[in-house]
């Protein structure tokens, strides 16, 4: 890895928004789950959470390049995730048209925040929109009453950055990676080949030092180059 790739990757891991998530609901589109993943990345979304339809429980179905550097955390039904992240303190709210929604540029997004996503068909569960805090909706000027669930996140995902820049919380997050979780990212990504070698032969992921490069053991190199 160069040390303007190591740089770039840096700079793009010290903005990640930790406390901003989307969860995608039995989203089961693969274009529209990519999209979702697309955009977190371009807005600094770290991870993303979601109970896949029972049919579809793994991401083989996305593209490799979508879940480069977001990742996602797969429950087995809403009550699980919601319970995760309300764990973590966040505001937990669902596109859903009530008579108690608001328009979705009213909400703080600078406070710990999910937001819940239905899938293509049906929309979220009547058990999604019991567990959220608030509805919120983006308003429609046309015939249409919704857009799709990949444009609605976009749309989202836009407004809270929006509000999180002008708060300089892409400067200065007010909650960071983990050192560890930053130096596994950098190993993966930065050298993918080696990442996959280790993991297959259950090896410690190596320090990766400031100008990109792995530092470890000779013991290590050993058991890399192994058959």
């Amino acid at each position: 890895m160069n040390l303007e790739r190591y740089q770039r990757i840096q700079h793009v891991l010290k903005s990640r928004q930790i406390d901003l998530t989307f969860c995608l609901e039995e989203v089961h589109k693969p274009n529209n789950v990519s999209a979702v993943i697309r955009t977190a990345d371009a807005t600094a979304i770290h991870k993303i959470h979601a109970v896949w339809p029972h049919a579809m429980r793994t991401l083989s179905h996305t593209s490799a390049g979508a879940r480069n550097w977001v990742e996602v955390e797969t429950h087995h039904t809403i009550d699980d995730a919601v319970s995760v992240l309300k764990q973590q303190n966040m505001q937990i709210l669902v596109t859903n048209l009530s008579e108690t929604a608001v328009d979705f540029r009213e909400i703080d997004y600078t406070k710990p925040t999910a937001i819940l996503l239905g899938g293509e068909k049906m929309g979220v569960s009547e058990q999604a929109k019991q567990l959220a805090d608030q509805d919120i909706i983006i308003p429609m000027m046309g015939m249409v009453q919704s857009l799709n669930v990949s444009v609605a996140s976009a749309v989202i995902m836009y407004e809270a950055q929006r509000q999180r820049q002008a708060a300089g919380m892409y400067d200065h997050p007010t909650s960071k990676l983990a050192e560890k979780t930053i130096q596994r990212i950098l190993f993966e990504r930065g050298h993918p080949v080696l990442a996959k070698v280790a993991k297959r032969k259950g090896l410690p992921f190596p320090l990766i030092d400031e100008q990109g490069e792995i530092v470890a053991s000779e013991e290590w190199w050993q058991e890399m180059q192994k058959k």
